[in-house]
């Protein structure tokens, strides 16, 4: 039997307009009163993967600026994510940093004049592989669920492809609007 308590991972209210453009982390309701870290961290600058590329409208010779995280909840490691944003969109920005400051990277985008004000998540569960497995501490047989989350601008410009990866039995994936 499990311990450990799921996140309950709200897919629209964690984008909406209550939290990152108000400062806060979109993390921040899911895991309130528990202890969350990321325990690693890594910024680059690469050539664009030819997927996120597409997803991003870039040629593949252009770069991007890929920040990968492991988020760890009471302990456990519970999500790997990367997200690929155009280098020529944020040279010199904070985004390029480890620690993006209030509000994260949407905020940074919004600084820039690039605010995400779209988004789309596919998600897709599926048997993760031998290194996710690893990273993630995964008991066997443990499925995990792939979530590429698109942000776009206004005018439907793709400013941020961010690719995770979520332990299936560490969350609940909650989405909750109207239908009007």
């Amino acid at each position: 039997m499990r311990s450990f308590r799921p996140i309950i991972r709200d897919g629209i209210h964690r984008l909406s307009a209550t939290t990152w453009p108000a400062g806060k982390s979109i993390w921040g309701e899911e895991t309130e009163g528990r202890d969350l870290a990321v325990d690693r961290v890594e910024v680059l600058e690469q050539d664009a993967p030819s997927h996120v590329a597409l997803l991003l409208g870039l040629s593949e010779q252009e770069r991007v600026i890929t920040c990968s995280r492991r988020y760890v909840l009471d302990g456990k490691p519970v999500l790997k994510s990367s997200s690929y944003l155009p280098a020529k969109l944020v040279a010199g920005s904070p985004i390029t940093t480890p620690d993006t400051g209030p509000g994260g990277t949407y905020a940074r985008l919004r600084d820039l004049g690039q605010q995400p004000t779209r988004f789309r998540e596919d998600l897709r569960a599926r048997m993760p592989e031998p290194g996710e497995t690893i990273e993630l501490g995964l008991a066997a047989g443990t499925p995990v669920v792939e979530i590429v989350r698109t942000a776009y601008t206004d005018d439907g410009q793709a400013v941020e492809v961010c690719e995770m990866i979520a332990d299936a039995g560490a969350y609940v994936f909650r989405y909750d609007f109207a239908t009007t």
